[in-house]
């Protein structure tokens, strides 16, 4: 250091002497220009040396020997692979591979206790890994999980390790490989019951606090791949860019995202949440030029710039502009796929314009106008089937649901809370647990495994089951038999008119002649015996026409009946 401090004095005299004698003794290649790189480039060395420098300090586990559920082949590799590189990065690094409940505790608590005064600390962690209620937890190698009781006792939160960080270090890197499908997580859900809905798929999302970046191998609520060679997709492509000499950590995400895409044909796409103030270079560049470094600096800023300017806008120029500038720019692939996305939403666009333009009828001689309408071919980016649900799963998933019977509704390809609930019913009937109700490739397989309905069929208040099917109930008058028609004489009469003139009162009593002679005969003819019991007054009419009157003093009293 001193000797590095006096040739900087000495370049420094020199020039001042150069300086002194006349302008006309300074040449461009003169001793004071060589002078002036050579500080340069010290200078450079001096804070790369001191970036190195800084107390790194990185957990790793791998856990690929599970004792209760089959072996994972790749974390123990994944923790092995990434332990030596961040070695080769000046970390100071704490491992556990095939850890236990124990063992994990044991690591966690010695890197904690490394991470007093360091710079920089960083996590990685590749497993089996779940989460319950938001929460996520590393699963050690003889976890059982066969009760909700039990994730509280063999499972460990991640939050443990991430809260310690962030209490300690001011910038923190973590990585999970532990998005992958999870028999564990099965567990739990069938211990769970109706519970079940608060296990999710993969890893919850992780809200950072000021200075940390947290890197997933896929998608909050999604599956990772393992992969087939010796480390996973995400592993793989962070080994290959992490540590790149100059490169910022999110430029290096953003390779290894593409590579992740590429290695699974769009299934899988690697997601990060960050909340860091300031770059973070884990191999510092050493360019002996200060031109050389500041102009690609500025350049990859300027692209960086424009990308965020840009990266929401719906219009394809900008993505062509962005394109025919930097063709082979940090963003070019994710350029190509957003202006596939757009293309996509055009067609969707022309094909509700042909929709509505064959419920006009148009006549036989526009056939140009009805082609220019007809939507372009379907051309969807792997990176775009990634970031989207898998549509053509879902598709499939509805589809069965259907022929089982239990109504999904429209087999559109998304997966909303018709689905669900269709799903739900399924689960109930058949008595199968699931871990979530979400659309996967072992939910389709159990749907195709029922060749018969399962949901009973329920029909609408205005429908009746016949033969399998709900059909419409048809209301029909019935008209009377032949038999039992009614002749005229039992029609009822026809009340007569308001304004009829009443026949005289000597018509009417010649009308009464066969009516008996007193009022009491004809209460005898017309009353059955003991009608009146319990009342004092009662009226009837007689067959020959005439209405009569009784009435008593009091019950037991013989009555009194007389014409009215």
């Amino acid at each position: 250091m001193d000797r590095t401090l006096l040739v900087i004095c000495r370049c420094a005299a020199a020039g001042q002497a150069t300086f002194m004698g006349g302008m006309g003794a300074m040449s461009p290649g003169g001793y004071d220009m060589h002078c002036l790189r050579m500080v340069i480039t010290i200078v450079l060395m001096l804070i790369s040396s001191q970036a190195l420098a800084a107390k790194r300090v990185a957990l790793v586990i791998g856990n690929s020997a599970y004792q209760h559920v089959p072996m994972l082949p790749n974390p123990d590799n994944d923790a092995g692979d990434m332990a030596a590189k961040l070695k080769a990065l000046g970390f100071e690094v704490v491992v556990g591979r095939d850890l236990d409940l124990s063992g994990v505790r044991r690591t966690v608590r010695d890197f904690v206790g490394k991470l007093d005064g360091a710079d920089l600390a960083l996590f990685y962690y590749a497993g089996h890994g779940l989460q319950v209620n938001g929460e996520n937890y590393i699963a050690p190698v003889d976890a059982r999980l066969t009760s909700y009781i039990d994730l509280e006792f063999e499972a460990v939160p991640m939050n443990l390790v991430l809260s310690a960080m962030e209490r300690e270090t001011r910038v923190n890197l973590v990585f999970l490989d532990a998005c992958r499908d999870n028999p564990l997580a099965v567990n739990l859900a069938r211990s769970m019951g109706t519970r079940s809905s608060s296990i999710g798929r993969g890893l919850a999302k992780v809200g950072t606090g000021v200075g940390s970046l947290i890197a997933f191998a896929t998608q909050p609520g999604n599956v990772a791949l393992d992969g087939a060679g010796r480390n996973s997709p995400f592993t793989a492509a962070l080994l290959r860019h992490l540590g790149k000499p100059g490169r910022d950590i999110t430029r290096e995400l953003t390779d290894v995202r593409r590579d992740v895409l590429e290695a699974t044909d769009g299934k899988q796409v690697p997601w990060d949440s960050s909340s860091l103030t300031g770059e973070v270079v884990l191999n510092p560049a050493t360019a002996p030029l200060a031109a050389t470094a500041g102009s690609a600096g500025s350049g990859g800023a300027a692209e960086l710039a424009y990308w965020e300017t840009i990266k929401e806008a719906s219009d394809r120029d900008l993505f062509d502009a962005y394109l025919q500038q930097y063709p082979d720019g940090a963003f070019a692939s994710l350029a190509r796929a957003k202006i596939r996305i757009i293309e996509r939403a055009a067609g969707g666009e022309a094909a509700a314009a042909l929709q509505g333009a064959m419920k006009l009828q148009p006549q036989a001689g526009q056939p140009d106008e009805l082609a220019a309408l007809t939507p372009p071919p379907q051309a969807a980016a792997t990176a775009l089937q990634a970031v989207e649900p898998d549509r053509e799963l879902v598709r499939s998933v509805q589809k069965e649901l259907n022929r089982i019977g239990c109504r999904a509704g429209s087999e559109d390809g998304l997966w909303g809370l018709g689905s669900r609930r269709a799903l739900e019913q399924f689960s109930k009937l058949t008595k199968v647990e699931l871990a979530a109700l979400e659309p996967t490739g072992d939910v389709l397989e159990r749907l195709r495994a029922h060749k018969t309905r399962i949901c009973p069929l329920v029909c609408m208040q205005s429908q009746q089951l016949k033969g399998g099917r709900c059909v419409d109930i048809k209301r029909e008058a019935k008209l009377p038999e032949p038999s039992k028609a009614r002749s005229t004489d039992e029609m009822p009469a026809r009340k007569p008119p308001s304004n009829t003139i009443t026949a005289p009162d000597d018509a009417k009593k010649k009308s009464y002649a066969n009516c008996p002679a007193s009022a009491q005969m004809a209460a005898r003819e017309t009353l059955a015996r003991r009608s009146g019991r319990g009342r004092t007054s009662m009226s009837a009419m007689h067959t020959c026409g005439r209405t009569f009157a009784c009435t008593r003093a009091a019950r037991g009293q013989p009555w009194d009946c007389n014409w009215r």
